[in-house]
Parts: structure tokens; C-alpha cells; sequence
């Protein structure tokens, strides 16, 4: 299974879906991009500064995140020319339908060389894209009641 950015965040800081999609990878060999290992990053400081998380839980989470790479409990496949390529012809495969952004072509670049699937993701534009490709998804969580 190949999951997103979005989605390693949600299993290393807790959000709302963050157990269905806990539950839907335990125990999968899962996949990713390199691009993940920026995209992670990012996430987790950009969730410190809007205060959604400490600076010691952003830490924890990151360690997490190394520990799970190094250990090679998930595999970050290399960007390749190939897989750059891919992510255009992709683009231009779903467009106009799909605005498809750059990075997200690229993981479903990547995950398509892969065959990595089914794709994991809550991005809307990448699963329209991964649709309109033919490229299997997994189900979105049901919505969380409001309390």
C-alpha cells in the first residue's frame, strides 16, 4: 500500500481519522515517496507553529518517523527521472479534469512505478487523479460527528 505525506502524519500525530488510518495500515508493508521525508517535516513544523502540537511533540514525532524509516518498517522510494516524467505525463492525462498539483503527481508517480497499491490518501485532488487513472484507492473514513 502507498501511502501519502498527509497520511504518515495522521499515524504520527493524532487528528481526528488518525485511528481508522492506524488500523487500515497495521500490519501492511506500506510505501511512500523520498518526497515524504520533506513533506513530513514540513508538516509537523508547520502544525508547531499554528500551536496544534508542542515543540517536544513535533520532536517525538519526527524521531518516530526516522525510527519507522530506519528500520525499514516503511520504504521511500528514490524521485527518479523516470518518475518525474511519469508525474507529467500524469498531469497532462488528467488535465482539465484534475488540477493536479506537482508533488502529489509525483507520489502517484511513484507509487504507479511501485505498484504500490492500493493509494492511501485524503487529498481530494490526488484521489480524483488516482480515479480518473484507474489506480485503486481506499476508502475515506467515515465523518467524525460533530460533539
Amino acid at each position: 500500500m502507498y501511502l501519502d505525506s498527509c497520511i504518515l502524519v495522521k499515524l504520527l500525530v493524532r487528528e481526528a481519522d488518525s485511528e481508522f488510518y492506524g488500523r487500515l495500515t497495521d500490519g501492511q508493508p506500506v510505501a511512500s515517496s523520498m518526497l515524504a521525508y520533506t513533506e513530513v517535516w514540513a508538516a509537523l513544523v508547520a502544525k508547531e507553529r499554528k500551536q496544534h502540537i508542542t515543540a517536544e511533540l513535533r520532536q517525538q514525532a519526527w524521531r518516530r518517523f526516522e525510527q519507522l524509516y530506519l528500520e525499514d518498517i516503511f520504504d521511500l522510494a528514490s524521485i527518479s527521472d523516470a518518475i518525474v516524467r511519469r508525474a507529467n505525463w500524469i498531469i497532462g492525462r488528467v488535465h482539465p479534469q484534475v488540477p493536479l498539483r506537482s508533488l502529489d503527481a509525483i507520489h502517484l508517480a511513484t507509487a504507479d512505478q511501485l505498484q504500490d497499491w492500493p493509494l492511501v490518501t485524503s487529498d481530494a485532488r490526488m484521489r480524483d487523479a488516482a480515479v480518473l487513472m484507474g489506480y485503486p484507492v481506499t476508502e475515506l473514513p467515515p465523518p467524525v460527528s460533530p460533539t
